[in-house]
């Protein structure tokens, strides 16, 4: 069974930082280029970033120079360190695996909320 737990979010002033971090278990991890995702208000969820297996990555455009994803395979857990955060970055973040079209995906967690406000 996949469980996907996303914590970090919170309440950032922009500018500031954040380090998402999400835990995984079941097979979802293994050998999967794993993913961060996110959904505004009002918007459908969109991907931010992405990893394979052995820690190459790639990032949309809102999230190059910001972002930086990153893996412990050993532990499981997919990171998403957001710096030189905006307020357009404002929504739920969700980690799962790869896929271009995220809605193909079934299972998700809970996701963590991230606000971007002065």
């Amino acid at each position: 069974q996949v469980q996907l737990v996303e914590s970090g979010g919170g309440l950032v002033q922009p500018g500031g930082s954040l380090r998402l971090s999400c835990a995984a278990s079941g097979s979802i991890f293994n050998g999967n280029s794993m993913a961060w995702y996110r959904q505004a208000p009002g918007k459908k969820r969109e991907l931010v970033a992405h990893i394979t297996e052995g820690s190459l990555t790639t990032y949309q455009d809102s999230a190059k120079g910001r972002f930086t994803i990153s893996r412990d395979n050993a532990k499981k857990m997919v990171y998403l360190q957001m710096e030189r955060l905006e307020p357009e970055d404002t929504a739920v973040y969700y980690c799962n695996e790869f896929l271009w079209n995220p809605d193909a995906l079934d299972a998700w967690g809970q996701g963590t909320l991230v606000t971007v406000s002065s």
